[in-house]
């Protein structure tokens, strides 16, 4: 009868230690950097919102791996989580800046101004426009002084007020009052002499 030999079996072979993964964390980082640099840039910063956004959801799903032993970016992450939380605190605070501003320009536009419009002076037969900007009136005046009052609404108030002079010269002012401050004023003199006034 054979003797069967027996064989001690084979050594193991250590298993490798695995690799640390630290895509999202990195993620998050370059998305919260790059969103943090657009933030404060007016209109432009529009595409911080979901870069930031998303980088501090991937750079804290990355330290949430860190504590978890299976990254090793923790520092990475972190600085991830900060980037993209100043950056969403920048885009915010744009968002409060950007309709308080529309709000005040919306306020402007519809408030109602008084505006006198006057044209002195020694011309004769002068050639008058003057209101607003888009619908400016005309009219002709054979002897100065000229005045007007009306109430502008927009963002340019004051208007426009020009004044022209025949052939004959001589001198003309204008003169643009806003709520009883004047804002413009001009004055020409000599052969078809014209003054222009702009009125904001």
């Amino acid at each position: 009868m054979s003797q069967q030999t027996s064989y001690p079996p084979p050594p193991q072979q250590p298993m490798a230690p695995q690799q640390p993964r630290n895509g999202l964390g990195t993620t998050g980082f370059v998305l919260g950097l790059v969103g943090l640099v657009f933030s404060p840039i007016p209109f432009i910063g529009v595409i911080a919102w979901p870069l930031v956004i998303l980088g501090l959801i991937f750079s804290v799903i990355g330290l949430a791996r860190v504590n978890k032993g299976i990254a090793s970016n923790k520092g990475l992450s972190i600085t991830g989580i900060a980037a993209s939380a100043i950056g969403l605190i920048v885009c915010i605070v744009w968002v409060f800046v950007f309709n308080s501003a529309v709000n005040e320009i919306q306020e402007e536009v519809a408030k109602t101004a008084k505006v006198d419009y006057e044209v002195t002076g020694d011309a004769a037969n002068v050639e008058l426009m003057y209101g607003e900007v888009l619908e400016p009136k005309e009219e002709t005046t054979p002897t100065l002084p000229w005045t007007k009052q009306v109430e502008n609404k927009g963002v340019f108030k004051g208007g426009i007020l020009t004044a022209s002079a025949d052939e004959n010269g001589g001198t003309v002012t204008c003169k643009i009052t806003v709520d009883g401050a004047v804002v413009s004023t001009q004055t020409a003199t000599g052969p078809f002499a014209t003054v222009n006034c702009t009125g904001t």
